[in-house]
């Protein structure tokens, strides 16, 4: 089986075929820098942390851009409240971005562009865009992409140039030719954050940041530009006619876009997107003091990435539960390396096992279905752990297996929390337990029962001999 991915574009699922065998250019739309990052902005960066993950673990050589608007209405707003200037304001946020994501277990993209760092590839482009008959300049100084010039607006949406006009949800602007058209460059208003242009002192418009990030990072065409779906209309439409009135190529050949988090609308009983306009989002910060990477990273994997997922404590509840037995079964096949018999490995299971993960991630990356090969696994081996079944060879490959189905999922602890250590001590309190039962002590055993029990652990007898798990 080969990668199929479903691509908005086609609103169908395809075959994966990269531009340049072998790699694979992805860029992914980032986040407005004005505050803490929440839990909807989590989905959609472990989505496509996972998707070039994945990619990697297939082989592909990947180079991954997401960037950074820091020059936005928000971000001019927020850091007036403050009296501070918006670029010392976005490189706070910016900080903690990065601290907030080490925390959600991302790998790094490659390159993450600022809005502010790309002034002259976003001034070429405009210019570009003016050249080629796109675009035109409004008497304030302000740019505007003219979408009458285009014949096929509304690719990604499946909508009409009328029914967008009429859809009501594009403001009027006094200096537009016509309501649809966009701005690629906005005239500086007095006390604002600006930068010299030919065409006056201005700042980027929103759309054309990532349009000239992409050029200048990753070329003039692309194999997979992602985000939330959100971000299809007006965004990722509007970036489309940028990129090709300069270039005359299509701009990504795979669309790809996570559906949204939800919350209970308040009061209400419909689900509604997390925003902070909606001031109905949970920060990252907050939830990680609360929650175990693992377990957020599962919450949002354990859904296929387009379906919507609605958030809530409950939810996060039931993810750290499932989770813990996977947890547990890989801390239970650690222990049994020390008891386990000597044999030939099962190269059969592990191969069809793995076999079955890939299947899942090449059917449009089903995250869902791959956790569920995880957990049959873990139920296999259970049995075969109890019975004594499973040789030292085999669950010596079983726990390989796990930490490499983990290398693109990223929802296991790391060893050093999960693995020798801990097992070590653990297994000098059993000692110490059973000794004390040997000698007739029972309160001072069932003291390190209970205690084990206080700290998040059990301690169970069997015929095997005593076993721990995390609760």
């Amino acid at each position: 089986m080969t990668l199929r991915i479903h691509n908005t574009l086609t609103n169908s699922e395809e075959e994966f075929k990269p531009i340049e065998p072998g790699k694979v250019k992805m860029y992914v739309c980032g986040v407005t820098v004005y505050d803490d990052i929440h839990m909807g902005h989590a989905r959609s960066m472990i989505v496509f942390d996972m998707v070039a993950r994945y990619l990697r673990y297939s082989g592909y050589e990947v180079t991954h851009v997401t960037n950074f608007t820091d020059v936005d209405d928000k971000i001019i707003n927020r850091a007036a409240e403050e009296g501070i200037d918006p670029l010392e304001l976005s490189a706070r946020y910016i900080d903690r971005y990065f601290e907030d994501t080490k925390k959600l277990g991302l790998n790094r993209a490659d390159f993450y562009p600022k809005a502010s760092e790309c002034i002259g590839d976003i001034i070429d482009m405009v210019q570009r865009i003016i050249d080629n008959g796109y675009a035109y300049v409004a008497d304030d100084g302000s740019v505007y992409f003219e979408v009458a010039k285009v014949k096929d607006y509304g690719r990604l949406t499946n909508q009409s140039l009328e029914s967008l006009r009429s859809s009501g949800r594009i403001a009027a602007d006094p200096y537009k030719r016509d309501p649809m058209d966009f701005a690629v460059w906005k005239a500086a208003k007095p006390g604002e954050i600006s930068w010299d242009s030919p065409w006056g002192k201005g700042r980027p418009g929103w759309h054309i940041e990532c349009s000239a990030m992409i050029y200048r990072y990753l070329g003039e065409q692309i194999d997979i530009h992602g985000g939330g779906n959100d971000l299809i209309f007006p965004h990722h439409e509007n970036e489309i006619l940028q990129t090709e009135a300069v270039t005359g190529k299509p701009l990504a050949n795979y669309w790809m876009h996570n559906g949204m988090l939800q919350v209970k609308g308040h009061g209400m009983s419909k689900e509604e997107k997390m925003s902070k306009s909606l001031g109905n989002f949970f920060t990252v910060k907050d939830v990680l003091a609360k929650y175990s990477t693992g377990t957020v990273r599962f919450y949002f994997l354990n859904t296929h990435y387009m379906s919507p997922l609605v958030y809530g404590e409950d939810m996060l509840q039931e993810a750290e539960a499932a989770l813990g037995k996977l947890v547990n079964n890989y801390r239970e096949l650690q222990a049994y390396l020390r008891t386990a018999p000597e044999g030939a490995c099962d190269e059969s299971a592990v191969d069809g096992y793995r076999q079955r993960f890939k299947d899942a991630m090449d059917s449009d990356f089903n995250t869902r279905e791959a956790i569920g090969v995880m957990f049959e696994m873990a139920k296999e081996s259970n049995i075969a752990m109890s019975s004594k079944s499973m040789t030292v060879s085999t669950a010596e490959a079983w726990i390989s297996l796990i930490r490499e189905f983990d290398s693109v999922l990223g929802i296991m602890p790391e060893d050093g929390e999960t693995g020798e250590e801990l097992d070590s001590v653990m297994g000098i309190l059993i000692d110490l337990r059973q000794e004390l039962r040997k000698r007739k002590m029972y309160d001072l055993a069932d003291m390190i029962r209970d205690r084990v029990k206080d700290a998040g652990f059990s301690l169970e007898d069997s015929s095997e001999g005593a076993k721990w798990k995390r609760i």
